[in-house]
């Protein structure tokens, strides 16, 4: 998904990355100086950049301030899996509908790839396999304005919010079986019960890190 084409991607990409892992602090402020002198590219790209990690919501422009990256609080988490209970609950109702049956065993397929994780004892909240699979579920809804706001939108502002605040819960089998049930439900092709049960899923993990929070 994130091939690299240009020196302005490769940049974007680059400066998104820092951001999100917490290499470039929450909260801070963009110079274009000197960040074009750290990724050794124009101005104009450092610009460009910025402008496209604003539409991803993580850097924010506030007047006589100019560029920053946003502050993470418990508040904006919150608000962010509200957002993302709702779009999420959507595409996996779309899923159900437009989702191939080829698509559908491959989706069952990485869940049983997750469960033998699980029987092993291993934690199966792991990044990968988690994002994965919400991944393929907006993938499927074949909705491009809502895979569009959800990955070019707050995706990468839930995987700052999940790296640097340690988000990796303990919501292991749970969330597993949830899992489990969603994929049911979309194979039964069962809209609205796809729709109740991944919305039910976000907000369970919503519940969890607001205690972790708290």
């Amino acid at each position: 998904m994130n091939q690299p084409i240009t020196s302005a991607d490769k940049t974007f990409i680059a400066l998104r990355d820092d951001i999100v892992e917490g290499r470039i602090q929450a909260g801070s402020k963009l110079s274009e100086t000197e960040l074009s002198t750290k990724y050794a590219v124009s101005r104009a790209v450092i610009r460009e950049a910025i402008n496209r990690l604003e539409s991803c919501h993580i850097v924010e422009r506030k007047a006589n301030v100019g560029a920053r990256v946003v502050a993470l609080s418990p508040q904006g988490l919150i608000e962010l899996y509200q957002v993302r209970e709702s779009l999420e609950g959507m595409a996996a109702r779309l899923a159900a509908t437009n989702m191939t049956d080829q698509e559908i065993a491959d989706l069952s397929a990485l869940l049983q790839s997750h469960f033998d994780e699980v029987k092993g004892g291993e934690s199966y909240y792991q990044e990968a396999g988690d994002v994965d699979f919400h991944y393929r579920i907006i993938l499927g809804s074949k909705n491009k304005h809502l895979i569009s706001m959800l990955f070019d939108g707050i995706y990468h502002l839930v995987r700052m919010y999940r790296v640097q605040l340690g988000m990796a819960g303990p919501r292991v089998t749970t969330a597993y079986d949830e899992h489990k049930h969603i994929v049911q439900a979309i194979l039964n092709r069962d809209a609205e019960l796809a729709e109740m049960l991944m919305r039910r899923h976000i907000l369970y993990s919503k519940n969890s890190i607001e205690r972790k929070l708290s």
